[in-house]
């Protein structure tokens, strides 16, 4: 099959649900990533209001859960089928997003804690910080998420069998039901 080939073949709904979960946390986190800019031009207008702080808090809410768990998705599921391609290009890529899954863990934890003490109405955050930290975190999220949607997914999707994707999907299904039940098991530490 070429990779011509591989391109044309669509596949079903059922069979592409993993990767259609993929792109949706693409959009959530490209989402997530606009309220992080409103959030900073907020502090820097000296906006430090609820609708700020409920932004922040979403924006810690969606890197904290949803954007680890898609990063983990990627790691189980689409690298390591790429990884030992015979493509060194796309080996090569994939290297580079599992550097930038590194890269982008360490960011987060230098944000965190700011967007969470602005989340809870506290006031020892560094907006300077902040802002240069966030426009980092962004600037490399997008770039990723271009990486991906563009080349590797498309890749990853001709390269895994239906009966691998299906497989893929219910087992990220079972990880998100599992971590939901942990998450409501958990008392509130907020009010």
């Amino acid at each position: 099959m070429t990779s011509h080939d591989r391109t044309l073949r669509k596949p079903s709904a059922r069979t592409d649900q993993a990767f259609v979960v993929l792109d949706e946390c693409h959009r959530q986190t490209l989402a997530a990533l606009d309220k992080l800019d409103t959030v900073v031009a907020r502090l820097e207008a000296g906006t430090v209001d609820g609708g700020t702080r409920a932004l922040a808090g979403d924006v810690v809410r969606h890197f904290s859960t949803t954007a680890r768990q898609h990063h983990e998705d990627e790691e189980r599921h689409v690298f390591p089928k790429l990884a030992t391609s015979a493509d060194k290009a796309i080996v090569q890529a994939v290297l580079r997003l599992q550097e930038d899954h590194n890269w982008l863990e360490e960011d987060w934890m230098s944000l965190e804690p700011q967007l969470d003490a602005i989340a809870c109405g506290q006031s020892w955050y560094d907006v300077a910080v902040l802002r240069e930290g966030s426009n980092i975190f962004a600037a490399l999220s997008r770039d990723h998420i271009a990486l991906e949607e563009t080349y590797l997914y498309p890749e990853a999707r001709a390269r895994l069998r239906p009966g691998e994707q299906e497989e893929m999907a219910r087992e990220m299904a079972a990880r998100r039901r599992a971590a939901r039940r942990a998450a409501g098991a958990r008392p509130a530490t907020r009010t």
